[in-house]
């Protein structure tokens, strides 16, 4: 317990002195583009390592850093955030729901990231969001949504909503699906103790959707869906993690 207390507290004090300069950073036309996300991904990385969580990325072949992709994720844990930000060596922004940025702190952190807040109890807010994120991913930015929706509550990969699918039809970029491991043990979603371990990320093969049309949405969506939870299955079992 004491040591989650520091954790926490070490999360607090690097947010509130990293926030200020990526905000203006994230201002200024000779920094916006990159400075915001090195310090986004410095942060993530000092909270792994304070929490003793250690990061393996399994097929980072298959994507091209210079490429602009959607990367659809499952969400197990708050931990998806630091890992994701502090290993996923793209420039991306977030899609989140709106009720992260009020997450004390942390809430902070996630907006320095860049991220695009949704609000699901309004069609008209939702869809400006979708507006920024087609605008961010035609300025070469990539895109992370966790199509779950939100945390998982045991551990299981719940159910894709095709909102992030239609995102990646309409700019028509690839889909990446990703499956993280490891951080509903690091931090469960019922819990308030961290725990040390090691949490895994691991990159499908992009998937062309030039082929779909937006009618196809949740034919893609339950492709992308299979994809995770077959790599989630894969190397939960294998002792990766």
């Amino acid at each position: 317990m004491l040591r989650s207390f520091f954790v926490f507290l070490w999360i607090a004090i690097i947010t509130c002195i990293l926030y200020p300069p990526t905000q203006i950073a994230s201002l200024l036309p000779w920094t916006r583009r990159n400075v915001p996300h090195l310090i986004a991904r410095f942060w993530s990385k000092a909270i792994l390592w304070v929490s003793r969580v250690k990061v393996k990325v399994i097929g980072l072949e298959n994507i091209d850093p210079q490429k602009t992709y959607v990367f659809a994720a499952n969400h197990q844990s708050q931990y998806d955030i630091f890992t994701l930000m502090g290993y996923l060596p793209v420039q991306f922004k977030w899609m989140a729901k709106k009720s992260l940025f009020y997450i004390p702190i942390l809430g902070w952190g996630i907006k320095a990231c860049g991220t695009i807040f949704v609000d699901r109890e309004s069609p008209r807010a939702a869809y400006v969001a979708l507006l920024k994120a087609l605008d961010l991913l035609k300025k070469g930015y990539s895109i992370v949504v966790f199509p779950e929706g939100t945390r998982s509550y045991n551990g299981k990969i719940a159910p894709f909503k095709s909102g992030g699918i239609l995102l990646a039809l309409k700019a028509g970029v690839p889909i990446v699906p990703v499956t993280i491991i490891g951080t509903f043990e690091i931090l469960p979603r019922s819990s308030k103790y961290i725990k040390p371990g090691t949490a895994t990320i691991v990159i499908d093969k992009p998937i062309d959707v030039t082929h779909y049309t937006e009618e196809d949405k949740n034919t893609l969506t339950n492709l992308v869906r299979r994809q995770v939870v077959k790599n989630y299955e894969k190397y939960r079992t294998t002792g990766v993690t």
